[in-house]
């Protein structure tokens, strides 16, 4: 993702793998799902817009029965 590489990867010097991965994590987790704004769903970011959609798992059950 260029915008992981752009934001994240290419501003940082990780001590070891394991940092690294912790890092790309909290990116991911905070940063590109709770706070940046995406343009395809309406310049919301990902966790708001979710939040706003009916609940699929009542969805699911509906289907299913």
């Amino acid at each position: 993702m260029k915008t992981l590489k752009y934001e994240e990867v290419y501003r940082q010097e990780y001590r070891d793998l394991a940092e690294a991965r912790r890092s790309v994590e909290h990116f991911l987790e905070k940063v590109y799902n709770q706070k940046r704004l995406h343009s395809a769903l309406g310049y919301r970011p990902p966790a708001e817009f979710e939040g706003s959609l009916p609940s699929s798992a009542s969805s699911r059950q509906r289907m299913t029965a």
